[in-house]
């Protein structure tokens, strides 16, 4: 528990200090580490919660939101998230899934990280009806896996150049936060014991002295695209890990 800790610790930092939650690598490490596949998304989706609160209140005290951009994609997404938790799924494919779910968002992630420091793009208005299916796709993979989704919605919303850098950073915390609440209910529904999630409370403490640290590091020291870029190198290689245990 005390080596998983620590990377869960590591993770947190990393993926806190550009707004994400880290469920996709947590989830990962819990497979790797060989936790019972029945409670490890319900542990994903709580630290998910621990990291990205925090974070979710600073932006929005520091003024760095945009809630007309935010909302279709909640709308979609919430009521999908916890539908995809209800769904029970074989473990194999569980982690074939989220062998596809790192890989493609480390790739994008890593694509995206110059986005970071661009503060002068144009930005472009999304359709609220495509924003909604958007929401929609991201909230069911999200409740499926046992994520929050953001990991894919802020590198789409770059690409789209739907906001400034700060605004879309706070856009993905916020969805991350209550998909992952939406998620864990979701999951609950199924046969998630609490006392058995409950001996993991050392992951939830290291994640969240990582959150902590890792929005001090956003905030006072390294920039933006520093951060993505670290964190889209972490991704890559635990997907890489993940395909090797999968398929070799």
């Amino acid at each position: 528990m005390i080596i998983l800790s620590i990377l869960f610790f590591v993770t947190a930092i990393l993926y806190s200090s550009v707004g994400f939650g880290g469920g996709s690598t947590y989830l990962a490490l819990l497979v790797i580490w060989d936790v019972s596949y029945h409670i490890f998304p319900v542990i994903a989706l709580i630290c998910n919660i621990i990291v990205v609160s925090g974070n979710s209140i600073n932006y929005i005290r520091a003024g760095n939101h945009n809630f007309k951009l935010l909302i279709p994609f909640l709308i979609g997404s919430i009521p999908l998230s916890f539908l995809g938790g209800t769904l029970v799924i074989t473990k194999e494919l569980f982690e074939i899934l989220l062998f596809f779910v790192l890989s493609i968002a480390g790739i994008l992630l890593l694509i995206n990280n110059k986005s970071y420091k661009d503060q002068n793009i144009i930005i472009k208005k999304l359709n609220f009806f495509i924003a909604l299916l958007m929401g929609s796709v991201l909230g069911f993979i999200s409740g499926v896996v046992g994520i929050g989704g953001g990991i894919f919605l802020s590198p789409i919303l770059f690409l789209l150049k739907a906001d400034k850098p700060k605004n879309i950073v706070t856009t993905a915390s916020i969805f991350i936060l209550l998909n992952s609440i939406s998620g864990v209910i979701g999951q609950l529904t199924k046969e998630a014991l609490i006392y058995e999630i409950l001996l993991f409370w050392p992951l939830f403490f290291a994640v969240l002295i990582g959150g902590l640290v890792g929005n001090y590091l956003n905030l006072k020291i390294f920039s933006n695209r520093i951060l993505a870029l670290m964190t889209s190198l972490l991704v890559i290689f635990v997907a890489i890990r993940m395909g090797l245990r999968i398929f070799i």
